[in-house]
């Protein structure tokens, strides 16, 4: 795994490999895979620029730039569709909580390979599809509906399922710090809202939690400094 901004890649033992299985037997699993494999082509991307004849030496030096898009998501796996919002915040929370070598699209192919697609198109997945592909990697995924005192004494990096005017969208929830939410949302990037705002957004009071070995206690996603 890479994780991204300054953070260390941890040691090649601890990193675990996903690999996608999916039995593409539908129009919208053949649709999905095909714009997957296009991406986005006007994403902007960090780049090397070399510098000449700037030096009184006249020496070449190189400063590495980085986009306001890739600051604005590091630490994030960001989706690729309107209805994936589920799988890239499950993605972010295996790949940088637990240091697990997965993408959106391996994600959502092995949820998708025991979910509805028809259904996964029109409302996006459920924190059953979630839960379902968690265990099927032997961990465990719970949701628990916390109080006010409980979430603000929550120390794991969580999904929640917030609602905005009857827009549902999936984010991380990585900590609250007084009266700021920190999220990380893999539609916006990295994010924070006001504990008042936050909380009537999230209606149902559901955080949901992966629990197995292997936590990184060092992650970005416990880091206030990964958002904006």
């Amino acid at each position: 795994m890479h994780l991204a901004g300054q953070f260390a890649a941890p040691p090649s033992d601890r990193i675990k490999r996903i690999e996608p299985a999916m039995d593409a037997k539908t129009p919208f699993v053949i649709l999905l895979a095909f714009t997957l494999a296009l991406g986005p082509t006007h994403a902007a991307r960090a780049a090397d620029i070399r510098f000449g004849n700037v030096l009184p030496t006249g020496e070449v030096y190189r400063a590495k730039i980085t986009s306001l898009r890739e600051a604005r998501f590091t630490g994030i796996v960001p989706q690729a569709t309107d209805f994936s919002c589920g799988a890239a915040a499950l993605a972010t929370l295996l790949k940088y909580a637990y240091d697990i070598e997965v993408d959106e699209w391996t994600v959502m192919a092995g949820m998708l390979a025991k979910a509805d697609p028809g259904k996964v198109e029109k409302q996006g997945f459920s924190l059953l599809d979630i839960k379902q592909y968690v265990e099927g990697l032997g961990m465990r995924g719970r949701g628990y509906k916390v109080s006010e005192q409980r979430l603000r004494s929550l120390r794991v990096p969580g999904i929640v399922l917030l609602d905005t005017k009857g827009y549902k969208h999936f984010v991380v929830l990585k900590r609250i710090a007084g009266d700021r939410v920190y999220l990380a949302d893999p539609a916006l990037g990295n994010k924070t809202l006001a504990f008042n705002d936050f909380m009537a957004a999230w209606p149902s009071k559901a955080v949901f939690v992966v629990i197995g070995s292997g936590f990184n206690r060092n992650s970005v996603l416990l880091d206030a400094k990964g958002g904006p």
